[in-house]
Order: structure tokens, then C-alpha cells, then sequence
């Protein structure tokens, strides 16, 4: 398992100072459907003070800016672009992942996703770059061609791609709608141009004609979607399960995600501990 390096990506940050801070809590505020009165009694402010902000009649304070945000549930790297847009500086840091000011996260989740072993884990990015994986998600990854393993491997390129695991996937129609849902739903809370660019790349990959559901045998009752897929001529279910930090106070750290995979069934828990002896 390795921790893959990572660096300040490209963001709406850059070009936030050229819109002005009112447009985009504005625009923050009607994607969370948050009128103005209300924020204005969330932030401990007025109506009148809101709307002097969004239209530019208003310069908010530094405070002021960040207090709207948390109330608004902004992601921590758009709460600088904001800081920005008003005239201050970035208050959260974007520290590389390979910085030693990070060796205990790394250390943390090293371990954390090695003991889930034999279970497959791995930790992605806001982009579902892998940045780390377990040797159950290896196992998985078993014969897919080196040309989506590099120059770094994204999660969802390797999970819908026809050359990657789509083909193994028993029932690939089902589990590609989760996930495109999932990046949907990402895609409306957030302003990640990256991010829809990855969505519109992976819906556009080819479902093979002949992509069925299959129904399982026997009478498991799963209590999650499970992706069921084919390894070595047995068929794996997993539910999967993400954790992300709480209250981060680092870019890159508010956008990194664990994902988990648990066994859905009693075989496939019991073939994965006979691999590991």
C-alpha cells in the first residue's frame, strides 16, 4: 500500500477574486435554499445586512465571511475562495499529502485501512484519485491494464471503464447508477468543474448490451446495494461505507474520503479470510 503525493489542484479559488464575494454567497445561499432571513438569524445578522452584502452595497468582515459560510455549509476549499473574492487571505492551508506536517494522518490511515485487511479499503480524494489502498482493493484489481493504473488511478475510471472493472461487475447497471448518483449529488453541493469532468467522462463510457443484474442465488437478504462482483470464478458482494474528517482545518485533509468495502454475505467474508491463510 502507498500513499500516493498530492498537491494544490486547480479549484474556483483562482479565479474567486475576480467575481466578488456577494455573487457567490448569493449563489451559495440559493443552493442550499436558505433564504435571507434565515441566514441572517443563523450568523447572528440581519436581513438587510445579508442582502447589502450579496449585492456589493456591503464589505463583510473577515469574521463575517467565514461565520456565512460555516452557516452555509461551504466546502473548506471554496470558504477561500470567498476570503479571496472579499479581499482577504486563504484562512485554511492546502498542505501536500506527503508533507511531514501530515505523517500522522498518513500513519493513521495507513493503518486504519491495513487493518481492515483482508476487506478491501482504500482513501480518494474529491476526485476519487486513490491516494492510498489496501491489498484487498489489489486483489480486486486483479488484470486490469497498466494504462488506468497510471499515473494515478481514479476510482471511478477503474470501477466503469470498460477495460477496468465494469466487465466483472455483475450487476453493472445498477451499481453504475449509485455511483453516478453519488458524484450528482457531490456536484450539486460543490464547484468543482473537475469534478463534473470526471462525471461526464465516466457516464459517457459504453454499458455493454448484454449488462444484466443477475439476481443472486439463495436468500441473502442485503441490507445495503451491494456490487457484486466476479473474482476468480466466484461472485464477491460488498456494501461499501464513507468516512470522512471531522471539522477539518486543512484543504486537502476536508477533501480526502475513506471508502470501506464489507463482506454482504457469509461466503464472501469466508473466501476472503482463506486468502489470507
Amino acid at each position: 500500500m502507498t500513499i500516493v503525493a498530492s498537491g494544490p489542484s486547480a479549484s474556483a479559488t483562482a479565479t474567486a477574486a475576480d467575481k466578488g464575494v456577494g455573487p457567490l454567497l448569493r449563489a451559495w445561499r440559493e443552493r442550499r435554499r436558505v433564504s435571507q432571513l434565515e441566514l441572517a438569524l443563523r450568523a447572528d445578522s440581519s436581513a438587510r445586512h445579508i442582502s447589502f452584502i450579496e449585492t456589493g452595497r456591503s464589505r463583510p468582515s473577515e469574521e463575517m465571511v467565514l461565520r456565512l459560510a460555516e452557516h452555509l455549509d461551504v466546502p473548506v476549499r471554496e470558504r477561500n475562495a470567498l476570503l479571496l473574492a472579499a479581499g482577504y487571505a486563504p484562512h485554511y492551508p492546502e498542505t501536500p499529502l506527503d508533507d511531514p506536517a501530515l505523517d500522522a494522518l498518513r500513519d493513521g490511515m495507513e493503518r486504519l485501512i491495513q487493518g481492515y485487511e483482508p476487506y478491501p479499503a482504500l482513501v480518494v480524494d474529491a476526485c476519487y484519485t486513490v491516494v492510498a489502498a489496501n491489498r484487498g482493493i489489489t486483489m480486486l484489481l486483479d488484470g486490469v491494464p497498466e494504462s488506468l493504473m497510471t499515473p494515478a488511478p481514479n476510482a471511478m475510471r477503474l470501477t466503469l471503464h470498460p477495460q477496468g472493472l465494469a466487465p466483472r461487475i455483475r450487476n453493472l447497471r445498477e451499481w453504475r447508477g449509485h455511483l453516478l448518483a453519488q458524484m450528482d449529488r457531490q456536484i450539486a453541493l460543490q464547484r468543482s468543474e473537475r469534478l463534473r469532468a470526471l462525471y461526464e467522462e465516466v457516464a459517457a463510457y459504453p454499458v455493454p448490451a448484454d449488462a444484466q443484474d443477475d439476481e443472486p442465488t439463495g436468500t441473502v437478504a442485503y441490507f445495503a446495494l451491494p456490487m457484486r462482483i466476479e473474482h476468480d470464478g466466484r461472485i464477491l458482494s460488498f456494501v461499501s461505507s464513507i468516512s470522512t474528517f471531522n471539522t477539518p482545518m486543512d484543504v486537502t485533509v476536508a477533501e480526502l474520503a475513506i471508502e470501506t468495502f464489507l463482506p454482504a454475505d457469509p461466503a464472501t467474508a469466508k473466501y476472503l479470510h482463506t486468502l489470507t491463510g
